[in-house]
């Protein structure tokens, strides 16, 4: 159980590592921030809330091996070698075809009049929800382009 614990924690420790580094990670934590509350202001089913927090997921973890697939390349070498730039630019590939599908997914779920009729509902019956809506938009903002420095590595 201990090891299993170990594990468990240098996992937490290499996310928090890529969130403190990779601000393609922090856009993306952003982007699944805002489409889960508009999401929710649209009142979306379960089922389309399952299909969000999977494409969220997916995203996430294809940039996360994006990020270790870097780490180990520039490990053995910085000098330029082509295999290298092609695995490298595969693995970006593979995080923008994940991208663009959940973003054609999401304009599905959420450019319809169905979703767009309940958000202007929403905004209607709750107008002020625009104030903390705004500085979490500006909070974002600083979160993805400032990061939290530069991580140490072991």
């Amino acid at each position: 159980m201990k090891k299993q614990l170990l594990s468990f924690w240098h996992a937490i420790y290499g996310i928090g590592g890529a969130l403190r580094t990779e601000a393609h990670l922090r856009f993306h934590i952003v982007a699944a921030v805002f489409a889960l509350l508009f999401a929710g202001f649209c009142g979306f089913s379960a089922e389309r809330f399952a299909v969000l927090i999977i494409l969220i997921g997916a995203v996430i973890a294809l940039e996360l091996v994006n990020t270790s697939i870097e780490h180990a390349c520039n490990s053995v070498t910085r000098e330029f070698n082509a295999q290298i730039k092609l695995a490298k630019d595969l693995a970006a590939g593979a995080v923008l075809v994940m991208a663009v599908a959940s973003v054609a997914v999401a304009a599905v779920f959420f450019l319809n009049a169905e979703s767009l009729g309940n958000l202007y509902g929403f905004f209607k019956s709750y107008p002020l929800t625009i104030i903390p809506l705004s500085v979490l938009a500006v909070l974002s903002a600083l979160f993805v382009l400032l990061g939290g420095g530069k991580r140490k590595h072991k």
